[in-house]
């Protein structure tokens, strides 16, 4: 269970068509968790939806990098060091087979679960030396559909259709005399994306297809935003240049001080 005192189990649809954690077939590693299957569903909600090679880090189900790139190798790299501090035993899912070059990259330091619709032979070799982690072969992957939901609460249950919608461009509505540049617009939807699967209030910092900050969770919006800025910031520091990033937000700014802090 989520702690050590509390009994737990997962029960998987056998019927269902969507890819998922409870029907991956585990190569290697420990016995998931009820920690672990939180957060591998997570992970797996993000790369799903994304169709060009798409890697997430995930921790206590929000990310900590996402990226996009070209090849599934370059867009591991970039999420993971988006914030390589926080995603230290993280949740790793890839949305194309997970290659040598990632599995080189982390062998060298550590994580509870990698899952991926396929492993190489010589990363399946190369994570044996590491036994512990957890690795999930996910198969071909399909795009969730449209379900009905449900959360229990105290004396009842909530029901609601999942979030399936992906934001179009025709969605968006430019209100500033500052029109946004192509590559703003295809990283703000690339920030929205992300942003869908941050613990609200959210704020997802972005720039060339990758997270450069993000602040999820917090009580008061603007100490989200103060949080997603601060690990730009360090980015920055870093030499991953943050300048004509764009940021992301779940919902609308209350007051202007986050605004003026952006």
């Amino acid at each position: 269970g989520e702690n050590p005192h509390q009994a737990a189990a997962y029960y998987s649809e056998p019927l269902t068509k969507v890819t998922s954690v409870t029907q991956a077939e585990i190569i290697q590693g420990k016995q998931l968790s009820y920690n672990n299957i939180m957060d591998a569903d997570a992970a797996l909600r993000i790369v799903l939806e994304f169709d060009q090679p798409a890697a997430t880090v995930i921790k206590h189900t929000n990310p900590c990098g996402t990226a996009i790139a070209a090849d599934i190798t370059t867009a591991f790299t970039k999420a993971y060091e988006a914030d390589s501090l926080s995603a230290f035993g993280g949740i790793v899912a890839l949305n194309r087979t997970c290659t040598q070059e990632i599995a080189e990259y982390l062998n060298k330091v550590f994580v509870e679960v990698v899952l991926a619709p396929d492993f190489t032979e010589e990363a399946v070799a190369l994570f044996a030396k590491k036994a512990k982690v957890r690795l999930l072969r996910l198969g071909e992957l399909r795009a969730p559909t449209l379900v009905w939901e449900t959360r229990k609460i105290l004396g009842g249950t909530l029901v609601q259709e999942s979030n399936t919608y992906r934001l179009q461009s025709h969605d968006l509505n430019v209100v500033s005399e500052a029109q946004p540049t192509a590559e703003q617009m295809t990283d703000l939807q690339f920030a929205w994306t992300v942003c869908k699967y941050v613990k609200s209030n959210a704020i997802v910092l972005a720039k060339d297809g990758v997270t450069l900050g993000i602040g999820a969770g917090q009580m008061s919006r603007i100490d989200s935003v103060n949080i997603a800025i601060a690990k730009a910031q360090q980015a920055d520091n870093n030499k991953r240049k943050t300048a004509g990033a764009v940021l992301a937000s779940d919902a609308f700014f209350p007051f202007r001080d986050s605004i003026d802090a952006i």
